[in-house]
């Protein structure tokens, strides 16, 4: 019998499943006979369980699960008749007034939409390009040196200085009142690294051991401490140690202690130079491949599933919550968060979802075997076992399902790259690297 499908909205459709009544009550014995075999039950011997009484114990949930399967199959032999592609899952309703023998039921349901993706020679795409320098390989090495300091108490009547790691106390009265993390003895900190605010590092800028002052400090209006952000705070600091910093030497030494043979500058700046030149790699793709995306869903038109956005809008909330559990939120999991906050995300990632899956479809996009491995090596290389890798990734299935969704991103990438109208943009190494 040919399926009947009834058009609700742009996306929304309705079909009517019939069941015969027999074909429901013949499952359901025969699954009550099974679980008749194996029941426990208080006063009967195992599998000795009367019919009756386990129908009288078990025959309602049994029921349900039955009619919940049959519907199922029904929907889903129905809508690969009718050759549709449903999207989420369908809302079933009971209907009255059946035919006898039968159980009818309304299965309203949401299908795929035709995804149009438009002339892509007609799509703009910004290009990113750039290359590692000497000087970027400079920077680098400042801060492999960093890492490695060591530092020397200076003596009593030396100021602090820049890049000084000094040991203070202080304490902070807003109205001259103190306040929750305004105080604190023996703290230490690097000046001129951001760790303190600005107003505070200068206040201690020149002052000696032994020394004490008092200072104004304003706490920006987004600072992260609540209670005090956008007022003013009188502090009272006091040093009572300076240090300076002593960063090792470029030579040999420090080559050596990075693991480099031989301990070369030439080596080190030529191992330098390929780590940045991987990791400027990763960043230049994952820009241009945003640029790419960003270009393709506007060429393409396409209506969205209300219910694939309802499930991508769930699982970002469900993330989110999970995020405030990790921090240490109290009942993370019911914090009440609107959905409105991540509605235009959810409904940017559907869209470029569906338009990126029909891309794939037509154009023959899926990754290829030989290309997973080769990213999986890439991703790989920088390690210092980098066959330790390769299993690790190999040997789980959503790793490599992972893997597979980048290689069919990069392909898509090259596929839009080769045929959208592109303007190639020299970024400098620090300004690449430097976005998020």
């Amino acid at each position: 019998m040919a399926i009947t499908v009834e058009t609700l909205d742009k996306l929304e459709r309705k079909i009517t499943l019939s069941l015969p009544v027999a074909s429901i009550q013949t499952e359901v014995q025969s699954r009550l006979k099974r679980l008749a075999r194996t029941v426990k039950m208080d006063g009967f011997r195992p599998g000795k369980v009367p019919m009756n009484v386990v129908a009288q114990r078990y025959g309602y949930s049994v029921q349900y699960e039955v009619m919940n399967d049959k519907v199922g199959e029904a929907f889903s032999a129905a809508a690969n008749e009718a050759k549709l592609r449903v999207a989420g899952q369908p809302r079933i309703s009971e209907k009255d007034g059946a035919p006898d023998g039968q159980l009818q039921f309304d299965a309203v349901f949401e299908v795929y939409p035709e995804v149009t993706i438009g002339d892509l020679g007609a799509a703009q795409v910004e290009r990113a390009q750039s290359q590692v320098s000497e000087d970027s390989i400079d920077k680098t090495i400042e801060i492999l040196r960093k890492q490695r300091r060591s530092f020397a108490q200076r003596a009593m009547d030396a100021a602090v200085q820049e890049g000084d790691r000094v040991t203070v106390d202080f304490e902070g009265k807003i109205d001259g009142e103190p306040f929750a993390g305004g105080k604190a003895d023996d703290f230490q900190f690097l000046v001129g690294e951001g760790q303190m605010l600005k107003e505070f590092e200068d206040a201690v800028r020149g002052m000696k051991s032994g020394e004490s002052k008092t200072f104004p400090l304003s706490f920006p209006a987004d600072y992260h401490g609540k209670d005090v952000a956008g007022k003013q705070a009188d502090f009272l600091v006091t040093v009572k140690k300076i240090e300076a910093a002593h960063l090792p030497e470029v030579n040999e030494a420090l080559a050596k202690s990075l693991g480099i043979e031989g301990g070369s500058i030439e080596a080190l700046r030529a191992d330098i130079r390929k780590n940045l030149e991987r990791e400027l790699k990763f960043r230049l793709l994952a820009r241009n491949k945003n640029a790419v995306m960003d270009a393709l869903v506007a060429q393409a038109q396409l209506d969205l599933p209300k219910s694939s956005v309802q499930a991508e809008l769930d699982r970002m909330i469900e993330g989110a919550r999970a995020d405030l559990k990790q921090r240490g939120v109290k009942d993370a999991e019911k914090a009440p968060i609107p959905e409105d906050l991540f509605r235009a995300q959810a409904e940017k990632r559907v869209r470029l979802g569906l338009v990126v899956a029909e891309l794939v479809r037509v154009n023959n996009l899926q990754a290829r075997p030989e290309q997973i491995k080769a990213h999986v090596d890439e991703l790989s290389a920088s390690y210092e076992k980098p066959e330790d890798v390769v299993r690790w990734y190999m040997s789980d299935r959503s790793r490599m399902a992972e893997v597979e969704a980048v290689v069919i991103e990069n392909n898509v990438t090259d596929f839009v790259l080769a045929r959208a109208k592109v303007s190639d943009k020299t970024l400098a190494f620090d300004e690449l690297m430097g976005q998020s």
